[in-house]
């Protein structure tokens, strides 16, 4: 079963949250995502907890009050357990242009680096709402083969690289 990584802006906005870009829409397809990929996916975290530490300052432990922290406490619960969450090595590199060892220079933003380099290490496939920067990097995906799943398509700040919606 091929593993997902959750960008944080799909889990905000599953609770409801985020700025103004998501819409009911939006909010929903980040519902339906998370409570599909608690019940029957692979979340794609790093061994350094990078990605769990983000998650922690957004979400809360008991899984309440939304959806968001719900998949939160699942990631949390079964962190160890190879079959719900699978961890992988991501090497922080020295290297400001690149982030990280598995990663070719880049101008991906700083905060998603390790997003995406998980994703390329557990072969997985990204869950992004509302980040512009999948798809300003559209080039970059495809170079590293990263597939990006797309969870609100039709707002208008989510463009590929030559302008267009993916």
């Amino acid at each position: 079963m091929t593993a997902v990584v959750v960008d944080t802006n799909v889990a905000i906005l599953a609770n409801g949250g985020g700025d103004a870009q998501g819409d009911i829409q939006c909010q929903l397809s980040c519902v339906e995502r998370l409570e599909g990929v608690a019940k029957r996916g692979i979340v794609a975290v790093d061994d350094k907890d990078l990605i769990f530490e983000e998650y922690r300052n957004h979400f809360s432990y008991s899984g309440a009050p939304g959806v968001g922290d719900k998949f939160f406490k699942h990631v949390s619960d079964n962190q160890y357990y190879e079959c719900r969450v699978r961890r992988v090595t991501v090497t922080p590199s020295g290297d400001d242009r690149k982030g990280f060892e598995e990663l070719p220079r880049n101008t991906f933003d700083r905060s998603d680096r390790k997003f995406l380099a998980v994703a390329l290490v557990a072969k997985a496939v990204v869950l992004n709402a509302t980040d512009s920067d999948w798809g300003e990097n559209a080039a970059l995906m495809e170079e590293l083969s990263v597939q990006v799943d797309e969870l609100c398509p039709h707002l208008p700040h989510i463009q590929s690289g030559d302008g267009t919606h993916q």
